[in-house]
């Protein structure tokens, strides 16, 4: 049987730790009606659309310092909108917009506005900079269904009004420690997919936003597709060593893979 193509797709680890110890992350509720990972606890994210690229190919609504590879730019574009989208908080401009213009823009976004046409027309600019790539995943649990996704972290605004709900993939948003996520879901109260417990588990030794990126510096950010294999007589899900992961196994049995 012929694969289907991935699906380009990214995804941020939103941290507030200006005065958490250890830090909180954003975490979504996914609706259960979701094809894909429905009910789970996820970060923000979604598809890379067209007009992520369209932008980020735009220079007078980016910045950044160095070069970055226009798919690399154009995911964190797309990570961007999806935590508007979802949440109603905006990461990652130069500016920060006030609370009641990201109030608009998410109004705007939800009715059909053009992303680019709506920050070019608030006077707003993406820095690229305040996105760190952290991890790239591409499970194939679902051969219908792959997604490529590029996981990035960046710090909350300090500004950063309440997340509020989409009301239509997401049904509640939260700040927890990851370490407060992983617990909950050993105890019943939640359910992650196989790739967010892993990064879960990373997240829950890093204190901080400043730690995640230098960690995130310290290992090159190479796809990771996780494979079955055997190991101590029972069959397990696994991803390769030396990728900053403290797990890299899961019996396949226990393992959500959305």
């Amino acid at each position: 049987m012929t694969q289907s193509p991935a699906i380009p797709a990214a995804t941020l680890i939103l941290m507030r730790d200006a005065a958490e110890t250890p830090p909180a992350i954003l975490m979504v509720e996914r609706a259960r009606s979701m094809v894909f990972a429905g009910g789970a606890l996820v970060f923000p994210g979604g598809r890379i659309d067209p007009g992520d690229r369209e932008i980020a190919a735009t220079p007078a609504l980016i910045r950044s310092v160095g070069e970055i590879e226009p798919e690399d730019a154009a995911a964190r574009v797309a990570a961007i909108r999806e935590t508007i989208e979802e949440s109603g908080i905006a990461p990652g401009f130069v500016r920060s917009p006030d609370h009641g213009l990201l109030a608009a823009l998410r109004a705007e976004m939800a009715a059909g506005g053009d992303f680019g046409t709506l920050i070019a027309g608030h006077g707003l600019t993406i820095d690229l900079d305040l996105l760190v790539p952290f991890a790239r995943w591409r499970p194939s649990f679902k051969e219908s269904r792959i997604f490529d996704t590029r996981f990035y972290v960046a710090r909350a605004p300090a500004d950063a009004p309440e997340a509020v709900v989409d009301a239509t993939e997401n049904v509640r948003l939260f700040w927890a420690s990851a370490a407060a996520v992983l617990a909950d879901c050993d105890s019943g109260n939640g359910h992650v997919i196989f790739p967010t417990r892993r990064n879960l588990e990373r997240l829950a030794g890093l204190a901080g936003f400043d730690q995640a990126a230098a960690d995130a510096r310290r290992h090159s950010v190479e796809t990771i597709t996780p494979w079955i294999e055997e190991r101590d007589g029972q069959r397990c899900l696994c991803i390769p060593e030396g990728r900053g992961y403290p797990v890299t196994a899961e019996p396949l049995a226990a393992a959500m893979r959305g």
